[in-house]
């Protein structure tokens, strides 16, 4: 398990509360978000304090997701934050469509563009969600169908890629 850096964490939560991105309204604030391959939750700790998040992960070990019920519950967000394990690219319907998702897969696994499409197909992102991706700094994210790149920082070791789904992946199911 290779958590997201202090560094690039408070980074993409400085870029997501004062930058374009919260021109329209803070992105995380009263709406669904989801984080696959939650690992221990740490990535999501600010937005779910301000809004439902269901977490999703892929392949979780079970000290990272006893990690994950503890710190949900030292946020007291037992009640709004969901925890659905398995897969994140073979997800299950979703309950729940979400405005906002973090993936954070191991590096160079090839897991993000394959998640991406399957929970779009999946419908756990909504029309216009806005995705970030944490992939190693020169690693490739070509976009899936139905993403677009909107934005790229580098951190360290870490790249943290913005995507915009338009809606449509072309495989729905």
């Amino acid at each position: 398990m290779r958590p997201t850096s202090d560094r690039a964490r408070e980074a993409l939560f400085n870029i997501l509360s004062h930058g374009r991105f919260a021109a329209a309204g803070l992105p995380f604030v009263d709406r669904s978000v989801l984080d696959a391959f939650a690992g221990t939750g740490a990535l999501v700790s600010k937005p779910c304090r301000a809004a439902p998040a269901p977490l999703r992960s892929s392949r979780m070990a079970a000290k990272a997701l006893n990690s994950l019920r503890h710190n949900i519950a030292a946020l007291g967000e037992e009640d709004r934050a969901h925890i659905v394990t398995g897969d994140a690219t073979r997800p299950t319907r979703a309950a729940l469509v979400c405005s906002v998702a973090f993936l954070d897969p191991p590096y160079r696994s090839g897991l993000a563009g394959p998640a991406l499409s399957a929970l779009a197909a999946a419908g756990w992102l909504a029309p216009d969600a806005l995705a970030v991706v944490e992939v190693v700094a020169r690693e490739e994210l070509p976009a899936p169908a139905g993403f677009a790149v909107i934005d790229e920082r580098v951190y360290g070791a870490a790249r943290l890629v913005f995507l915009r789904y338009n809606g449509a992946t072309g495989d729905e199911r």
